[in-house]
């Protein structure tokens, strides 16, 4: 299904579109036209830029949560610059910034353009002047098993004036590898974008391969995609409130959920055979069936899970001393984290109601609906409380899910893709909406894969809830948002 007027085309998620269908639009209309609809709600899910021998095009994907609708346009360069969009639009701060690094294009105007993911040694931090003005850096190499990412704090005592957060240390090239596929190494790169989202992106994916061939997936293969996508999140929701008892000290709910997040994986293994659902999301279906005998075994290990879930996460919220340290602490108002684009939990705990399952369902979430979860006063407490009450919303909708019996993987294999087309995918992964964009050539291979993994779009929210805040409580509001740096350091 889609629309068309002269500056953009409307379409939803996992549909197809012919290139030529998309309007070109003069780049100062583009660049109004985006302002225009933030302005009106909609929010960015992708912003690219594609090189066609000589020329490069600017691709714009907003969303209308409201309508389930995404408006796509773009834009043809005549030179190598133009004016800066995240003056006017915060949540475009990254994506220019990317561009300019792929593309040496020049922003004009934008506020601290500096590379994504190509840090060289004497990259300039910003620093705030004044006597009692000191810096704290931290990492790119950190205790622990951990990924490389650099924070550079400017602190006025214990206080923070300003967090600057510097990734790209191991920048992978994932969607360059992906340009001229689809082939046998597709989905494997697909699925180690984020190893901890396999499940959410090997389903975002296969669904884009599913919407360029016109393959129709089974309903029973979209219910089994839906069960590993919320055990995935399951095991990441609990993992993450165990770890924010265990910064603060609370060891009793850090450690049964450090185990009972073992119990959610374990249940992703004895359906697929892997703990993270490698290999259980496969275009046109999925790789392994549900028996019955599976589906009466995982609704017992759900039925206990849940309990001892429900029995440790309450040591928490009936800890005074708990609430009390989670309550105020890391606060991002709802203005601002629409502001920055944030999306997820993150963006639902500060009062933004967007969920992807909800706006943009696609699979087996069309015929099981939900409403976001969503709390208002944007502190840690109120991540981990979305956080609670989603592990609840996804252990009835495994429950609703498994209801019908047996399931057979029934894979239809794609077909040849449309070639000259676009397609757009999104999934609502555990940390919020995972973006996929693909545009083919005329011989229906990618000419253009585009990923935006959810941390793309929330490390700036981290870095804003920092204001003000004292140092100490840094690792709280880190683990509070959890982001991936390798889904950013693509």
């Amino acid at each position: 299904m889609s629309g068309r007027n002269n500056y953009c085309i409307e379409t939803r998620n996992g549909s197809c579109i012919a290139l030529h269908d998309i309007p070109l639009v003069p780049i100062a209309r583009f660049r109004d036209m985006i302002i225009q609809y933030i302005g009106e709600g909609l929010r960015v899910s992708a912003f690219f830029g594609v090189r066609e021998t000589e020329a490069l095009l600017l691709y714009a994907v907003l969303a209308d949560d409201k309508k389930g609708l995404l408006r796509l346009a773009r834009s043809q360069l005549t030179k190598p610059s133009y004016h800066s969009l995240t003056p006017e639009c915060p949540q475009l701060h990254l994506f220019e910034r990317e561009i300019a690094e792929q593309f040496n294009l020049d922003p004009v105007g934008h506020p601290w353009l500096k590379p994504v993911r190509k840090m060289a040694a004497e990259e300039k931090f910003f620093r705030i002047d004044g006597d009692e003005v000191h810096e704290v850096a931290v990492g790119p190499v950190h205790a622990g098993v951990i990924e490389p990412g650099h924070f550079r704090f400017q602190c006025s005592g214990e206080t923070v004036l300003h967090l600057e957060i510097a990734l790209g240390y191991q920048h992978r090239g994932i969607e360059r590898a992906l340009r001229g596929g689809p082939d046998l190494r597709s989905l494997h790169y697909a699925e180690t974008i984020a190893g901890d989202s396999t499940i959410a992106h090997a389903t975002t994916f296969c669904q884009l391969l599913e919407s360029l061939s016109g393959t129709e997936v089974a309903n029973s293969a979209h219910e089994i995609r839906a069960i590993g996508l919320e055990l995935e999140r399951l095991a990441n929701h609990v993992g993450d409130l165990g770890a924010l008892s265990g910064d603060i000290g609370f060891l009793p709910t850090a450690s049964y959920n450090g185990r009972i997040r073992g119990d959610f994986l374990n249940m992703s293994a004895l359906l697929c055979g892997n703990r993270f659902g490698r290999g259980l999301v496969v275009p046109g279906g999925t790789g392994f069936d549900l028996s019955d005998e599976y589906i009466d075994e995982l609704a017992a290990r759900l039925e206990r899970a849940e309990r001892e879930t429900r029995s440790a996460v309450e040591l928490m919220w009936n800890s005074t001393s708990v609430l009390a340290r989670l309550e105020d602490i890391g606060i991002l108002n709802t203005r601002s984290a629409q502001s920055l684009g944030l999306v997820g939990p993150a963006a639902r705990a500060s009062g933004v109601a967007i969920d992807v399952r909800a706006d943009h369902p696609s699979g087996a979430y069309h015929f099981h609906p939900l409403s976001p979860i969503v709390q208002g006063a944007g502190d840690v407490l109120s991540r981990a409380m979305v956080r609670w009450l989603e592990i609840q919303e996804s252990l009835r909708l495994i429950a609703d899910l498994c209801k019908t019996g047996a399931k057979s993987r029934s894979i239809s294999p794609p077909g040849p893709l449309a070639p000259e087309s676009l397609a757009v995918s999104m999934t609502e992964g555990w940390r919020g909406e995972v973006c996929h964009v693909a545009i083919t050539d005329a011989d229906g291979r990618f000419a253009r894969y585009k990923i935006i993994d959810p941390s793309f779009h929330n490390w700036q929210g981290l870095a804003r809830v920092m204001r003000n805040q004292e140092i100490s409580d840094f690792p709280l509001c880190n683990k509070s948002f959890n982001l991936s740096y390798c889904g950013h350091d693509l």
